[in-house]
């Protein structure tokens, strides 16, 4: 742009002061001449460069999603290609299914086994709470019983003691006094015998409320309204069903995989340092780079443009979306060490201005790691917007050269 703004100021001075002569061409005018070109180029790309600062380094960034399974194995297919679009969703690689599915079934057997005992205990607390109402059905006869016993023994022992009264007078009959004796003896042992069935009975009693509240801990041992054991399994078996399910690798998000190694008989592992594969998301970040100093007028939202060197004379339209306002060199590493700025300034460092690229370029593919010119357009100084889109469209038009001898 500048060569064709000389061009044209110079073809106006031929103009006037050769083929016109309206103006004398001498040593004032040929000063003047120079100067002003000089001077008023000069102050023209000094406010161009604030009002519509410039960029060479326009960079196409993309996020790369590092593969890894969640679960390790023998790799028995690895359908996809490299550097072939692959949708979200579909099969990266498999890993061999065998041990995987032998423990959910395993699982699913233990499940079953536990699920029966469940039930099991549900019949144990019913025989258990039969044996405490049997029990105290035992306890409630053995005390009838005792009470009978002892209205007898009550009538027996009076009568004994009359028989004696009457043989110790001689009125009575010692047959009768030895046979209410006998009596007596048999009573007192039945009631022997009925105060022994209470004992047991109480014991029988106790030993099933001890059957029951055992039972009953063992059920209270709940996850929600599951059975402790049965849970435990349940949750064992979902994991082993979802470490089956992750034995088959998706594609995290639309994109190409790129460099793929991974090989059928390969073995893989869920460690995030050696990855099995890397995924291009089809998603990118346009960023171009400005020196502090040009960016006091950018602000989000003004207009921008930028070239890509993959497509020569293409201009892609945007607007500003942020400006990151952080570097490296304004953090401090965490350590016990004192900060070192003994050793000289560092060199001024460059902030990324991140583009948002309009709908009608949005579709085209930009590959990770382009390079190209760019410019922001701000809210001042509009009427030298045009000098900044002449130059940013006569570079791109370059961008057709291709400058090497073989």
């Amino acid at each position: 742009m500048e060569v064709l703004l000389l061009a044209i100021y110079s073809g106006i001075v031929w103009f006037v002061f050769i083929k016109m002569k309206w103006l004398p061409w001498n040593t004032g005018t040929q000063v003047v001449v120079v100067i002003i070109p000089v001077v008023g180029l000069t102050a023209m790309i000094l406010v161009l460069n604030v009002v519509a600062p410039s960029s060479s380094d326009v960079r196409i960034l993309k996020y790369v999603v590092n593969v890894v399974p969640q679960v390790r194995g023998r790799v028995i297919d690895v359908p996809v290609e490299p550097n072939r679009p692959v949708r979200k969703g579909d099969v990266l690689f498999r890993i061999d299914p065998t041990p995987y599915e032998l423990t959910v079934r395993s699982l699913e057997a233990q499940l079953a086994n536990m699920s029966a005992s469940a039930r099991e205990l549900d019949e144990q607390l019913v025989q258990a709470t039969g044996k405490i109402a049997e029990s105290r059905g035992a306890i409630e006869q053995a005390e009838s019983k005792r009470r009978e016993i002892g209205a007898r023994l009550d009538l027996l022992r009076m009568r004994v003691t009359q028989y004696r009264e009457l043989v110790a007078t001689g009125a009575g009959d010692r047959f009768a006094l030895e046979k209410a004796q006998t009596d007596l003896a048999e009573a007192e042992a039945a009631m022997s015998t009925a105060e022994a069935a209470i004992v047991q009975a109480r014991a029988s009693e106790s030993q099933a409320v001890a059957g029951e509240r055992q039972v009953r801990q063992r059920m209270s041992a709940k996850v929600g309204n599951e059975y402790a054991p049965v849970a435990q399994i349940q949750a064992q078996l979902e994991n082993a069903r979802w470490e089956l399910s992750q034995t088959t690798v998706l594609a995290p998000a639309d994109g190409y995989p790129t460099n793929v190694q991974l090989r059928v008989g390969s073995f893989t592992t869920a460690f995030p340092v050696t990855p099995a594969m890397a995924l291009v998301e089809n998603v990118y970040q346009v960023v171009a780079l400005y020196h502090q100093n040009e960016l006091h007028q950018v602000a989000p939202g003004d207009e921008a443009e930028f070239t890509i060197n993959t497509y020569p004379g293409r201009i892609f339209k945007a607007k500003v979306d942020s400006i990151v306002w952080a570097q490296g060199q304004g953090q401090v590493a965490n350590s016990t060490q004192l900060p070192v700025t003994g050793f000289g300034p560092m060199p001024p460092g460059r902030f990324p201005v991140k583009f948002t690229v309009d709908e009608r370029d949005a579709g085209v593919f930009l590959p990770a790691g382009a390079l190209g010119d760019g410019a922001i357009y701000t809210q001042h100084g509009e009427m030298l917007h045009i000098v900044r889109k002449v130059i940013l469209r006569v570079g791109a038009k370059l961008d057709f050269l291709i400058l090497k001898l073989h």
